[in-house]
């Protein structure tokens, strides 16, 4: 490979320009409209526009990205993660162009994006699993049948979904029909297929997940566990790897059971194989993400591996530079922040970034794709950057985010800064002996801590005086119209004009 189109956006569009560089090849960013100066078109080597805004004329556009990258003489495609990401026709298209594609081959994109093959694998190669129908279901008269056979709660699942998409769960079996009908309706809209399959529920399980990299030389490599438990409606919002408190034996398994899924599979590259953990412990297999996943951090700063390196390394033909699964370096932490309003259930929050001040210190990394005056579009993810926190040990990496965590400043939109900060105040996350966070926390468990954004500070007006004054030891800014205190100047030396309207002061309020 000589040059890489970037086929994607924001922060994983920065991340892939810059181990384009390390790797010693050539970048190419392609732009929505508003996206022509974010910072991943500045980072890349070269840059193309989409024109259009959305993303469906844009970044989901395979025609005029396969345009660009020949416009550009790319002979390669890095798909990112979101978008195209996990689509096998992409990947084929990729392929057919006469290009390289970095990710796995397309049939292993089709065969574990089909969440019933995926199930099959699993079974195959001894994976734990819950019970579920072995095939989707013609109508709700079959998941009728499987509740009563297994008992409730159960799962409803797009066979082709993911993210949370077509998934309900049904409690009661007076529910079942409505909420069958509604998963196929979501996953008709979302992925243009309507077939569900069904499995037992497991109530307030952990997420677990092995990071798995593979090379066409036959070695599948897990490189670390992750947990992903920390969720909003099945969103994830914090990670951290390792995956703590899991006995040895079974770390062993869900490593061994990755590794089997992913070689029967015929994987090559970068994947993860995801797992649910209830409290009684019984674990069973999700889903296999076929590409970079946005927590993939966390596993770099706590095994020494980058993982787009490895990704690039591997489709150029070459071997993994790395044999077996790193002993883990310390304890990592990954803070999406996304400019949403926790306390308005997660609403996003588009607009003007005014302020971006990140933090910085020991153990302190930030993956970002925006800067002070970037615009938050409505059209995409409302995820603007991802803190990365490390320490030598888990106790020391909480410490480390709660000071980085306060550090972090973003005004201009609301973000979800101030529900990280709430979480790492809380037992339930921070306890040195225990993990009580599941997939369900932050509905069941901690809904009283998240509070309404603050609102941004207005913005600096060249017609407002402004000053600092010390409150009980806090310094606050304070603004008045200047023509406020002229008015007030002239009502001093002479009576008051009737015919003329009072000013109206300006309030500022500091948070």
């Amino acid at each position: 490979m000589k040059k890489v189109l970037i086929a994607n956006r924001g922060e994983i569009a920065v991340r892939i320009a810059r181990a384009c560089r390390d790797y010693g090849v050539a970048s190419v960013a392609v732009y929505a409209d508003a996206d022509i100066d974010a910072l991943h078109v500045c980072q890349a080597d070269e840059a193309y526009g989409l024109q259009g805004e959305r993303p469906t004329d844009t970044y989901l556009n395979i025609e005029k990205l396969l345009a660009v990258a020949a416009r550009a003489g790319a002979d390669a495609v890095h798909p990112g993660y979101g978008f195209l990401s996990e689509r096998a026709d992409f990947a084929r298209a990729v392929i057919d162009a006469g290009l390289t594609w970095i990710g796995p081959d397309p049939a292993t994109i089709d065969a574990l994006g089909d969440k019933v093959q995926a199930r099959r694998i699993a079974l195959k190669v001894g994976a734990p699993l819950v019970a579920g129908t072995e095939s989707p279901v013609k109508d709700a008269s079959e998941v009728l049948a499987f509740a009563e056979q297994y008992g409730l709660p159960i799962a409803i699942k797009a066979a082709f979904g993911g993210g949370g998409r077509g998934l309900k769960v049904a409690w009661k079996l007076d529910e079942v029909s409505e909420l069958y009908e509604s998963a196929v309706r979501e996953a008709v809209t979302a992925f243009g297929r309507g077939e569900c399959f069904v499995e037992r529920f497991l109530d307030r399980p952990r997420h677990i997940e092995a990071q798995i990299i593979a090379d066409r030389h036959g070695r599948v490599v897990v490189v670390g566990t992750r947990d992903c438990s920390l969720q909003r409606r099945n969103q994830k919002l914090i990670e951290e790897a390792p995956a703590p408190y899991l006995t040895d034996e079974l770390r062993q398994r869900i490593h061994e059971s990755a590794r089997a899924v992913c070689a029967e599979a015929g994987y090559v590259g970068a994947g993860t194989v995801e797992f649910l953990l209830s409290g009684d412990g019984t674990l069973s297999f999700l889903e296999v993400n076929t590409r970079l996943q946005v927590e993939h951090p966390v596993t770099e700063e706590t095994s020494g591996v980058d993982l787009v390196i490895e990704q690039l390394r591997v489709a150029d033909g070459l071997p993994l530079s790395f044999d077996g699964t790193p002993v883990p370096r310390g304890h990592s932490f990954e803070f999406r922040i996304n400019a949403e309003d926790a306390g308005n259930g997660f609403l996003p929050t588009p607009g003007t970034i005014d302020v971006f001040q990140p933090p910085s210190g020991p153990g302190v990394r930030l993956d970002t794709g925006v800067t002070e005056g970037s615009r938050v579009s409505a059209n995409f993810d409302s995820m603007i950057a991802k803190l990365i926190v490390t320490g030598a040990t888990r106790e020391q990496a909480i410490s480390r985010a709660r000071r980085a965590l306060a550090e972090f400043k973003v005004e201009g939109v609301a973000t979800v800064l101030p529900f990280h900060r709430a979480v790492m105040d809380h037992d339930d996350f921070t306890a040195s002996n225990t993990f009580a966070v599941h997939t369900r926390w932050i509905e069941t468990d901690f809904a009283e801590h998240v509070t309404l954004a603050p609102r941004s500070a207005a913005p600096v007006d060249a017609g407002v005086l402004r000053t600092f004054v010390e409150i009980d030891g806090k310094r606050h800014e304070l603004g008045l119209p200047a023509a406020l205190l002229r008015g007030m100047s002239l009502n001093s030396a002479a009576p008051a004009d009737a015919s003329q309207p009072a000013p109206t002061p300006l309030t500022r309020t500091q948070y």
